[in-house]
């Protein structure tokens, strides 16, 4: 028997369970790990809720990234041995592969042998935040050395990665943020400029900040009226990723600045780099050069044991963190 989570109706973090069930072995292609860290997500609240692009048969477990040490390995599986020290590359569903447990199953291809600078609770916290930026960036937008970046939702594991990123290939990062509480620690994490949304012009902001139409690159994950600012200060032929949608109220399309700019506004989900073995080989080398070369590191908002899963949940639904909310078991 081992512990897991699961929920049995949806709802808020009260829903939560922590259970004991029977492990099967790892089928063909699979790898089982003992879990010490865990990476939470909002898709993993969104799911609990009942409102995530996967609706599971429930009772269900659920979570997205965790690091490791293997502990078997199914027929066919090559390269891995028990007690390789591993992380967890998100899979496509969690319903059918939560990460959420004492010990988790996931396809061979999606566990990694992490850096040895990182320990459990960083690599726990590498894969989604760096495969989403690294996906709308680099493989989308293809943001170069010299070139502005504006980052929405800033202060989030993602928006922290995307910073990073961006420093790394020479880009300048423009972080947004709602408000100026988080805007040094937005600079101390890399950011070249900080606009808080909610207290000044976005638009105007980013014209002082880059000059008038050389923002080429927007990565969104709020959505909603700041779509307008945003293109509004976006070059011709500029690009907007977004993956998320954050803001409560409708997102009005900005047609006069997408007709005259010529502009690409381009939906996003990181499922796309996963699903695609080559596109996923290709963020793994990315990534993992650039947490060796220093450039790239999780910021980890704050711990909790695996007794706390509920407590986590409410955190991490608070909005109150700067970075990646983990477990650590």
């Amino acid at each position: 028997m081992t512990r897991v989570v699961r929920f049995h109706e949806y709802g808020g973090p009260e829903v939560l369970r922590l259970e004991e069930v029977d492990m099967p072995a790892p089928g063909a292609g699979e790898v089982r790990i003992r879990v010490r860290a865990l990476g939470l997500n909002r898709a993993e609240a969104l799911m609990r809720a009942g409102t995530y692009i996967e609706t599971p048969d429930l009772p269900s477990g659920l979570g997205l990234e965790a690091a490791g040490l293997v502990e078997a390995v199914g027929d066919g599986v090559e390269g891995l041995v028990p007690g390789d020290a591993v992380s967890v590359v998100p899979p496509i569903s969690m319903a059918r592969y939560p990460a959420y447990g004492d010990l988790a199953t996931f396809p061979a291809r999606h566990i990694v042998k992490h850096p040895p600078s990182l320990g459990w609770t960083e690599a726990a916290a590498l894969w989604m935040a760096g495969l989403t930026a690294y996906g709308g960036l680099i493989d989308l937008a293809g943001l170069a050395k010299g070139e502005f970046v504006a980052i929405t939702a800033a202060s989030s594991s993602v928006g922290l990665a995307a910073i990073q990123i961006a420093n790394h290939v020479g880009a300048i990062p423009v972080a947004i943020t709602r408000t100026g509480r988080k805007r040094q620690a937005l600079y101390d994490a890399g950011a070249a400029y900080v606009v808080a949304s909610a207290e000044e012009n976005v638009e105007t902001r980013l014209k002082d900040i880059a000059g008038p139409g050389e923002v080429r690159v927007v990565l969104d994950a709020v959505g909603g009226p700041i779509l307008e600012p945003l293109t509004g200060a976006m070059s011709r032929g500029g690009i907007l990723v977004g993956y998320g949608g954050l803001s409560p109220e409708p997102s009005p399309f900005p047609l006069f600045a997408v007709l005259s700019k010529c502009l690409t506004m381009r939906g996003y989900l990181v499922h796309e780099i996963i699903a695609d073995p080559e596109k996923l080989q290709a963020a793994k080398a990315f990534i993992l050069a650039a947490v060796e070369a220093g450039a790239l590191r999780p910021v980890i908002a704050k711990t909790f044991r695996f007794e706390e899963i509920i407590e986590a949940h409410r955190y991490l639904e608070s909005n109150a963190q700067f970075g990646k909310v983990v477990v650590n078991l």
